[in-house]
């Protein structure tokens, strides 16, 4: 089979088409024939060898290839022992997958386990369906963390990216109030998914938010802002960091962060935003499709930032 991937850790230019042998699920998994992944950001980084830093079991040096990717959207052609009633051979499905070695979603066909698939979203294309999972169930992780309720206050800083823009839409749907950082180009789409109010993104966007709203109850950081931000939030309060930083020691403020991985088996958090995008309650956004032949451009093109939504590889 065909996948996207790299046999070496380095720039854009390592990454090449791979012709790998086709895998076959075993109990408890599915195969996909896939039909769509999407690129995001941890894909350059895992490229770069930045994963393999912090999680060197996921990708050995020296050992590939490798073949990243979160998400797929394609049809399921292989049952595996064990696997519910609820998955069967030629379903449309979405899957989140942990890309470890030439596991990878961007592939021809991807190995799933079970509990990480469930049933796409009606009325959506495989292409725009590949971009929900990961970045979705971050952002619902990162809202549940700051442990707020409706009629709170929260900032979300890179609204306009993925997560950002999932956060800001799931925040709304809770009834909590939402302070969104966007550049003068991204303010229309921002507004469009629910802030209540928007500040510009930019050096001191503690001080603006404190300007336009006071101190919020909590802060989603997608855009990596650290410390930065920390001035934002009332005493107690709470951020959820994209990054993993932890904040300085007495800050008085709770930092948390849970990585994607932890959250790969939750299927009825992923039926959940799967219903969420079939009522249009969160938007995808695809800004362009690319052929896997693409992927050193694709990678150019993630690292550069401003996509206004997932490039998606189509198979």
């Amino acid at each position: 089979m065909l996948a996207v991937g790299f046999e070496r850790f380095g720039g854009p230019e390592v990454m090449t088409l791979l012709t790998l042998p086709e895998p076959h699920a075993g109990p408890g998994q599915v195969r996909i024939k896939v039909e769509a992944a999407d690129i995001n950001i941890a894909d350059a980084d895992a490229r770069s060898g930045a994963i393999a830093r912090q999680l060197p079991q996921w990708y050995p040096v020296h050992t590939g290839p490798y073949v990243v990717g979160w998400d797929a959207a394609g049809v399921i052609d292989e049952v595996g022992p064990g696997v519910e009633a609820r998955l069967l051979c030629g379903d449309a499905v979405i899957a989140l997958v942990h890309p470890r070695l030439a596991c990878g979603a961007q592939a021809e066909f991807v190995i799933a386990d079970a509990a990480s698939v469930v049933r796409a979203p009606r009325g959506k294309t495989p292409v725009a369906a590949a971009t929900l999972l990961m970045n979705a169930l971050t952002a619902r992780a990162a809202l549940d963390s700051l442990r707020v309720g409706e009629g709170s206050t929260i900032a979300v800083t890179g609204a306009a990216g993925a997560v950002g823009g999932f956060a800001v839409e799931l925040a709304k749907a809770a009834g909590i109030r939402v302070i969104a950082d966007a550049t003068p180009d991204d303010r229309d789409l921002v507004t469009a998914l629910g802030a209540d109010m928007i500040v510009e993104r930019g050096p001191g966007l503690a001080r603006a938010i404190l300007a336009a709203a006071g101190p919020v109850d909590g802060v989603i950081d997608t855009a990596m802002l650290d410390d930065a931000i920390t001035p934002a939030v009332v005493a107690g309060g709470s951020i959820f960091s994209a990054c993993g930083f932890t904040g300085r020691p007495g800050d008085g403020i709770r930092w948390t962060y849970r990585p994607e991985y932890e959250l790969l088996s939750a299927t009825a958090e992923l039926e959940k935003l799967r219903d969420a995008a079939e009522r249009d309650e969160l938007t995808l956004r695809v800004a362009a499709t690319c052929l896997p032949g693409q992927a050193s451009d694709a990678h150019r093109q993630i690292e550069a930032g401003g996509t206004g939504g997932r490039l998606v590889f189509i198979f």
